[in-house]
């Protein structure tokens, strides 16, 4: 997760959270702060368990974990999952005030850009597999194979683990010997982790031709369906299906690439809003572009799909009913 990228950089404006509120009184700080934790960590447990019921649906099948898309998907979601986990434990940790040290705020910052990487990339992937099983249903079975799905996933995550790497090369550019301790002192954001201008050139570059490339391989994908859609030849309920599904993945695209702008959002809106209204927009974008997105795959596939939804309601609903079932004997008793 890059941290000067929303959510997915949650830090760095969580840093600008915390610091407006400490200029406010500290009973309502306090009381703001508490109420903001509550807003923020309710919706993402439910979406972190929801996610995680899904995860455990598409592992639960043979046919799941058998067929590509829903290979995809899994991947998708479980990187999903895990940069929901990730931007909701930074912001905790700095809502509580407490200040890393440098290599553990690395680490953190490390895992945050991978599986924040991992989302656009994965859906370049489904969108082409999308495209092969309308513009050539004949070959579909010959090219989307597990095996070639799976040298896929790896190479998708060879590719962000490489960027990572590069990245902390660049970040042992800095003295860190000049230092007086490793502890940090400000919250664990990126633009705190002591960067170089060339790292910070280099992230720009990286994430702006990461999202780029990712929006001309599915709007490419989404045209060529649609003319496929004309054709005679063509199975006009599955084309008008994949567009469909090939428009969401454009959205869900451009709900990332909205996390690249959300920080000179941010600073624009600051300089004509007083604090305490800045804060509480900041939740507000926080919930809408961070949280919800990364539950969006699973609520569109596990409601759009029909061979998901019936095994997700069921193990939803199941998961329910056994979380009721024992409050319900205690109070029995």
């Amino acid at each position: 997760m890059s941290m000067d990228m929303l959510p997915i950089t949650t830090p760095s404006w969580m840093s600008n959270l915390i610091q407006s509120q400490t200029n406010i009184t500290v009973g309502r700080g306090v009381l703001e702060r508490v109420l903001f934790i509550t807003l923020t960590t309710v919706p993402c447990c439910v979406f972190i368990f929801i996610n995680g019921v899904m995860l455990f649906t598409l592992r639960s099948k043979l046919v799941f974990r058998e067929t590509s898309r829903y290979i995809l998907l899994f991947n998708l979601l479980f990187a999903d999952t895990i940069q929901l986990a990730l931007s909701q434990l930074l912001y905790l940790i700095a809502a509580c005030r407490i200040r890393l040290t440098y290599p553990v705020c690395g680490v953190f910052n490390m895992l945050s850009d991978l599986t924040f990487e991992i989302s656009p990339l994965t859906l370049v992937l489904m969108s082409l597999e999308r495209y092969v099983a309308v513009c050539y249903p004949l070959r579909h079975a010959t090219i989307i194979t597990i095996r070639n799905t799976a040298v896929a996933i790896i190479v998708v995550w060879a590719f962000t683990s490489l960027n990572v790497f590069t990245r902390v090369i660049l970040l042992l550019d800095f003295p860190f010997d000049d230092l007086e301790s490793l502890q940090m002192k400000y919250f664990c954001a990126k633009e705190n982790m002591l960067l170089g201008p060339m790292s910070d050139d280099y992230d720009k570059a990286y994430t702006y031709s990461l999202f780029v490339s990712a929006g001309v391989a599915v709007t490419s994908t989404y045209i060529g369906v649609m003319i496929a859609a004309r054709s005679a030849s063509t199975d006009k309920a599955s084309a008008q299906k994949a567009r469909n599904t090939l428009l969401l993945h454009l959205v869900q695209l451009g709900l990332s690439l909205s996390s690249t702008i959300y920080n000179p959002l941010l600073i624009a809106l600051s300089k004509v809003l007083n604090r305490i209204v800045l804060v509480r927009i900041q939740i507000v974008i926080y919930v809408c572009i961070v949280i919800f997105p990364r539950c969006l795959s699973a609520l569109i596939y596990g409601i759009r799909d029909q061979t998901i939804r019936p095994i997700l309601i069921f193990h939803l609903c199941c998961r329910l009913k056994f979380s009721v079932i024992p409050a319900k004997a205690g109070l029995s008793l």
